[in-house]
């Protein structure tokens, strides 16, 4: 149970700390951002531009910053630079998700062996004692399967998010890939 306790504890704490981080990057909309890099593009204002990507923290926002900072560049290094810096950002979108993973496929198995080790304890203290009958032997497995309900309460939370997570980071992903591709398009028209 302490184990179960400790589990539960840092769970809460990567769900929590997860969930504010991806709110934060997620304020800024990709079609907002990348008209306004758009409109400074056509009229000329490169340094604008990159300074708006500046001001922002939005993981698609560090994509286009990546290839505006490489605008004399040929286009080869503008998309090798782009594809780094998504790289990079999937990294950052990506720290702790894999503890919730684990914590959510081991909780489960942690809860069954401290049942399978509560109701051993209680055959054990029958056999010692020599006699107690059924509810003694009921009272003991009963105790035993509360570790069962503490492991899937740990667990069952802890899968949700994973999986809310995982699905999170995939539309950032979705987002950065977009705007590389944008930012691409936006560079070659001027260039031309």
């Amino acid at each position: 149970m302490v184990i179960l306790l400790a589990l539960s504890v840092v769970s809460v704490a990567i769900i929590l700390e997860r969930f504010i981080f991806y709110r934060n990057k997620a304020r800024l909309k990709r079609k907002d951002f990348m008209l306004k890099i758009r409109q400074e593009l056509k009229k000329g204002g490169l340094n604008r531009a990159i300074k708006i990507c500046e001001d922002n923290s939005a993981p698609f926002v560090q994509v286009a910053h990546a290839g505006l900072n490489f605008f004399d560049c040929s286009e080869k290094e503008i998309s090798n630079n782009m594809e780094r810096q998504v790289i990079i950002e999937t990294v950052t979108l990506e720290r702790f998700t894999s503890g919730i993973g684990t914590i959510g496929s081991v909780a489960v198995y942690i809860g069954l062996l401290g049942t399978i080790l509560g109701i051993l304890k209680a055959f054990h203290d029958v056999s010692i004692s020599g006699s107690g009958g059924i509810s003694v032997i009921i009272g003991g497995i009963s105790e035993a399967l509360s570790t069962t309900a503490a492991g899937l309460c740990v667990a069952v939370p802890a899968v949700a998010a994973y999986n809310y997570f995982m699905k999170k980071i995939d539309d950032f992903i979705k987002d950065m890939e977009l705007a590389a591709s944008e930012t691409m398009d936006l560079i070659s028209a001027i260039k031309k």
